[in-house]
């Protein structure tokens, strides 16, 4: 018998047994699996070219509500940084907050002006001003996008218009879909038809 080295040892059994997993085994096998990488950079080269063709380098500027269906334009501009008043078929909604309900615009025959609509563009012009304060050569210009749904009636569409100009935005935007695409645009409005 050779002289060996004194301690624990498994049984000759257990030395290549599935329990130990071969942790006592002199011959260990090299196991080198390979990757192929070329389809995964192919995928990546492809996901890199459609984010970069869905990029819009003006930035989101109108936020399109689901039950707003904009009418169709084919002649138009880009639509400028403003606060946006959507007029769909149940209410009018400034910048996200709610300022009227059309069913209570539509029994009111009276009256011209929206007042809530009134002093939620001050507020917005207010909150520019804050804004800009120490900046003299940017100067206010009195823009407001309009969405209107197609089929609002234009009494309502009216009843906005007057307010935004007694509020001090004269400088009226419509949006509209462009004819050949899905993109929004503006059709301002000229002398006779605001």
């Amino acid at each position: 018998m050779p002289i060996v080295t004194p301690g624990k040892r498994p049984a000759k059994r257990f030395e290549k047994s599935k329990i130990l997993g071969g942790k006592f085994a002199r011959a260990h096998k090299a196991t080198n699996a390979e990757l192929n990488v070329v389809p995964m950079v192919d995928m990546m080269t492809m996901l890199v070219i459609f984010l970069l063709q869905q990029f819009s380098s003006t930035g989101e500027v109108l936020y399109m509500q689901k039950d707003i269906k904009l009418p169709d334009a084919r002649h138009g501009q880009i639509i400028e940084i403003a606060p946006v008043v959507a007029i769909s078929a149940e209410q009018v909604v400034v910048t996200g907050v709610k300022v009227a309900d059309v069913r209570e615009l539509d029994s009111e025959g009276g009256y011209l002006n929206i007042p809530a609509l009134e002093e939620r563009l001050r507020d917005e012009k207010k909150r520019w001003d804050f804004i800009h304060q120490n900046d003299p050569e940017k100067k206010w210009e009195g823009a407001v996008n309009i969405q209107a749904d197609k089929g609002v009636p234009f009494r309502i569409v009216k009843r906005v218009l007057f307010s935004c100009g007694v509020a001090g935005y004269f400088n009226v935007n419509f949006a509209a879909l462009d004819a050949g695409t899905a993109v929004a645009a503006a059709a301002p409005a000229g002398p006779g038809e605001g």
